[in-house]
């Protein structure tokens, strides 16, 4: 990322068009010149003032002195034999996040981070045993972004076939293929608890949907929580259009609270109040992610209980069955009983994806390949 003079400078891609108007506004320049900024930087990908060439050269040289435009570079790019990238960022702090690329039938996916670790301290996530470091900023959300966008151009991916068990707010027979260099879908499910973020979290998702910044539909953002009630009411109330996807894991209070801290805080019955308050436009519905451990929260009265718990809420169900991490004692499922589970379902007509299994030769898990790169520093 680029760093010179930080501590003094201010990074313009912090901002939404209307915030930088106002940064403007308090330099005593005009409204549109923050238009023209945020094409150049978000449409053009424009590193510097000086390649904004229908801004006068004063004007640049005014703003090079008091502000700069940030940018990241992945450290680290790894590619599965299914087409899944990896991207570790390092953000110049000793720090470093990843965000992953899936392409399924000419639609990429990006699943992005929002936090240097987690808080949230959930028993079988690997991000959650590196602790929470700091927040991302506006600029390092949106940046995750913009450095596959320009890898993308150079390298475009092979589209493969399959579900990516991402909702991308369309149904399946509605979707068009596009360039392989175009990101369909945003999914703040990467390192971190986006909701415990959002005062960065929501100026980016402003940019990604502005027409003037990433011309993202909002139809094609989700966010994941584990299950922050405030923070779902904060989001609901200041973009009520973007996905919601809840981390459920569990069917009890009991095996919740024990698998993911959060529970002790608001419960279940709290959560899905929560869920059924957040406003959903048109046919859309909330995510319910579920991650299946073997022996633990599989079973078919797991299926029974889950099913009676979001009955009332219009939903899909994504069955992620876990993978297994060195440290961690919880086990994958067998593939009988991810089939029981997702046959019951189905069955019962509600919506289940179970999510596949992809980049497993390239660490594609969360936090797997910044474990393996920092594992491997330790041992130099």
């Amino acid at each position: 990322m680029n760093t010179s003079n930080q501590t003094i400078k201010t990074d313009l891609k912090n901002f939404t068009l209307s915030a930088l108007e106002h940064y403007l506004n308090l330099q005593k320049k005009e409204r549109f010149r923050a238009l023209q900024l945020f094409k150049w930087i978000y449409q053009q990908d424009a590193h510097s003032f000086e390649e904004m060439t229908n801004i006068s050269k004063a004007f640049r040289a005014e703003l090079a002195e008091k502000a700069f435009i940030s940018n990241l570079e992945p450290e680290t790019i790894e590619e599965g034999s299914d087409g899944t990238r990896k991207y570790l960022f390092n953000l110049g702090d000793g720090n470093a996040v990843e965000s992953v690329l899936i392409p399924i039938e000419g639609r990429n996916t990006l699943c992005i981070s929002s936090q240097v670790g987690c808080a949230m301290a959930c028993e079988f996530c690997l991000t959650g045993t590196f602790r929470l470091t700091r927040n991302l900023t506006t600029s390092e959300i949106v940046n995750q972004i913009m450095a596959v966008k320009r890898d993308l151009l150079n390298n475009p991916p092979s589209p493969l076939t399959g579900e990516s068990g991402f909702d991308d707010g369309e149904d399946s027979d509605d979707v068009q293929p596009e360039s392989p260099a175009a990101i369909r879908n945003i999914v703040l499910m990467g390192m971190g608890e986006p909701l415990h973020n959002l005062d960065n979290v929501i100026p980016a998702i402003q940019i990604m949907i502005d027409g003037n910044g990433l011309q993202l539909s909002n139809r094609r953002v989700t966010v994941s929580t584990c299950g922050l009630v405030p923070e779902m009411d904060r989001l609901g109330r200041e973009i009520p259009n973007v996905n919601l996807a809840v981390s459920l894991n569990a069917t009890t209070d009991e095996l919740r609270d024990r698998i993911m801290p959060v529970n002790r805080s608001y419960s279940l019955k709290e959560l899905l109040k929560a869920c059924k308050k957040f406003p959903l436009p048109g046919r859309r519905k909330i995510t319910f992610e579920y991650v299946m451990l073997g022996g633990i929260n599989d079973s078919i009265d797991d299926a029974k209980r889950l099913l009676k718990l979001i009955s009332d809420i219009p939903n899909k169900v994504n069955l992620i069955p876990f993978n297994e991490h060195e440290g961690c004692a919880f086990k994958s499922p067998s593939q009988r009983a991810i089939d029981a589970f997702h046959k019951y379902l189905i069955d019962r007509h509600v919506t289940v994806i179970t999510r596949d299994s992809r980049g497993g030769d390239i660490s594609a898990a969360c936090g797997q390949l910044k474990g393996k790169l920092e594992k491997g520093k330790k041992s130099d």
